[in-house]
């Protein structure tokens, strides 16, 4: 057998392999980060299941949260697949499934508006749009880009990631909204949301002209950031209709239980339940 060892080489193979498999920009990106990290770890030194174990309690002893950590020997794991070292895969941490969201990262939908007004307030159009953009569709930040003036005018965008194609309907009020905008803009084809030299805006200045509204909207930054957005919509679609499985398909989302993490209640919604159902058979039983 041939001896482990990681190499530069080796990585860069890897990235190509994960762009031939039509993995999108991101996720390459964060393979490679975490990739890297390891490599820094084991270094030029020969790896077995020992030290990639090693390495997992590492992570751990350093404070990543284990979501991180799962996400990170994911990464991992995938460079083991391509390398065809599967016998050096390790196994995710198992963790509990979450039963409520905690208040303090979760943004409502008064803060939402909050958000909204006073992004006009401030004169800053095109954020404001954005803001209704992402909690209108449920679309995500980095596909804000198939919002496109043809799109809007047919009512729907098609988006196309992460080898998915799925339809965003965009509703009446919004649409008229957009278009009025790319009209002032003189915005007359292509994408809406664009920079003064018609780039797609980028994430982070999105993230940025966000949490430049919190103190005058008088939100936590901590719950401002473009990802709540969307789910704020889950949680106000999946309050509505009631429908996983459609609210899945909406969100472009493989697995269900990726859904279910966006619905889940607040810990004031959940100790109220809990009350409720506790209650309720605390009668059941003493009746």
């Amino acid at each position: 057998m041939k001896e482990r060892v990681l190499t530069d080489d080796k990585i860069s193979s890897f990235a190509i392999y994960l762009k031939n498999e039509e993995k999108s920009k991101n996720t390459i990106e964060k393979y490679i980060r975490d990739v890297k990290l390891f490599f820094a770890y084991v270094k030029s030194a020969e790896i077995t299941k020992e030290k990639v174990i090693a390495y997992k309690n590492k992570l751990i002893c350093d404070n990543y949260a284990i979501r991180s950590v799962n996400s990170m020997i994911a990464s991992i794991n995938s460079l083991f697949v391509f390398l065809g070292w599967l016998d050096l895969k390790a196994k995710n941490i198992k963790l509990q499934r979450q039963i409520y969201y905690p208040e303090e990262k979760e943004l409502t939908k008064a803060e939402y508006i909050r958000l909204c007004r006073t992004a006009e307030r401030k004169h800053n159009e095109r954020l404001n749009l954005i803001l209704q953009t992402i909690c209108g569709t449920g679309i995500r930040v980095s596909e804000l880009r198939f919002i496109t003036v043809e799109a809007v005018k047919s009512n729907i965008a098609i988006v196309s990631l992460k080898g998915k194609t799925r339809s965003v309907f965009i509703v009446k009020e919004l649409k008229k909204k957009l278009l009025r905008y790319a009209k002032n803009q003189n915005i007359k084809s292509g994408m809406i949301f664009v920079t003064r030299t018609g780039k797609a805006i980028n994430r982070t200045n999105i993230w940025r002209e966000m949490k430049s509204l919190c103190k005058d909207a008088n939100v936590n930054p901590q719950k401002v950031f473009p990802h709540n957005l969307r789910h704020l919509f889950a949680r106000v679609f999946y309050g509505i209709e009631k429908d996983i499985a459609k609210l899945a398909d909406i969100l472009g989302h493989s697995s269900i239980d990726t859904t279910r993490i966006y619905i889940i209640s607040t810990g004031t919604e959940h100790r109220r339940c809990c009350l409720l159902y506790t209650s309720d058979a605390a009668d059941d039983l003493i009746g």
